[in-house]
């Protein structure tokens, strides 16, 4: 394959105007261990791979063993006391919003309350990147737009995205904003081309904004019959909403350039021409190098509609 028919974008993204991150970012979802060495560790691998962008919300720590809500949070906080060093490696990403059982509440009380509970867990006096992590439909984005841009002016955040949005409500929230929207958190992996179709992407190009995609390997699914992020074995039989042809096709591609199945399907993720950053949720650093392989991964035209044909079982027009 020549070089220059290589779809996969390694380079650094922009994320404002003075931040970039690495095309792969750390997820701390199931952030829930309390061992803060080993905590450290997962950070610590992530940095040195070049995942500086590492992704977390308040409402995480209410399942994968969490304590309760914000216990994510407090376990990465513990970290960056124990490790300040890392603070200044980290782009710090945090989203707020999700308040159960409400469930959303993007008023400017309950998310100005939010964003400064996230700044006392994570033991921090600024968010590098406040996303608003689900839309809350009876709140105006007047509102939120004039919430968030207290707290840019504020200096307790610098730069704000949303995530899970759809594209008229980010068009909606940017037409009221000051500061610009940097980001939009929707999901997107080979077996859910949603952000694909429905315009994400397309909005993306259009703003400027970078699309950081969540579960890659679709929460594990595409990992059937085969390692899941975090070192585990799916058992054999069918997976609920990948078709057997699209794990071929990833297994094919993945023979053909040496990697196991889930760097092509992180290699994928990178290809669109919004440069995503793909959010990797496995806590096991080994696995993180193994995920870094995407980046020596090339996939052509021909691959990547290979995938779309394959993920949506039908051939294109």
């Amino acid at each position: 394959m020549e070089a220059t028919s290589n779809l996969v974008r390694t380079e650094p993204r922009p994320l404002g105007r003075e931040t970039q991150v690495g095309p792969l970012a750390l997820g701390l979802w199931r952030f829930t261990g309390t061992d803060v060495g080993a905590n450290a560790a997962l950070v610590e691998a992530g940095l040195d791979l070049g995942m500086n962008l590492v992704d977390i919300a308040d409402v995480y720590g209410l399942d994968w063993g969490g304590t309760g809500f914000g216990s994510c949070e407090e376990n990465l906080g513990a970290v960056l006391r124990a490790r300040p060093d890392v603070r200044d490696r980290v782009v710090l990403a945090t989203k707020g919003g999700i308040v159960p059982p409400v469930p959303y509440d993007s008023s400017a009380r309950a998310l100005r309350a939010a964003c400064e509970a996230s700044l006392a867990r994570l033991g921090t006096d600024r968010i590098d990147l406040y996303q608003v992590h689900r839309p809350d439909m009876f709140t105006h984005p007047a509102e939120l737009a004039d919430t968030l841009d207290t707290l840019v002016a504020d200096g307790l955040v610098g730069a704000v995205g949303v995530s899970n949005y759809t594209p008229a409500q980010t068009r909606a929230l940017a037409a009221h904003l000051d500061a610009p929207l940097v980001s939009t958190q929707p999901e997107y992996s080979a077996a859910c081309l949603d952000a694909l179709r429905d315009g994400t992407l397309d909005l993306c190009s259009e703003m400027g904004i970078v699309p950081l995609a969540w579960s890659p390997l679709a929460g594990g699914r595409l990992m059937a019959q085969g390692p899941l992020g975090d070192g585990r074995l799916m058992a054999q039989g069918s997976v609920e909403g990948v078709r057997p042809e699209l794990l071929a096709t990833l297994d094919r591609l993945a023979e053909r350039e040496g990697v196991d199945r889930a760097a092509v399907c992180v290699a994928f993720v990178l290809a669109h021409p919004t440069a995503p950053v793909a959010i990797v949720g496995t806590q096991q650093p080994e696995r993180l190098e193994a995920l870094q392989a995407a980046l020596g991964v090339q996939l052509d035209r021909n691959d990547v509609y290979d995938i779309v044909e394959a993920s949506e079982g039908v051939p294109l027009p």
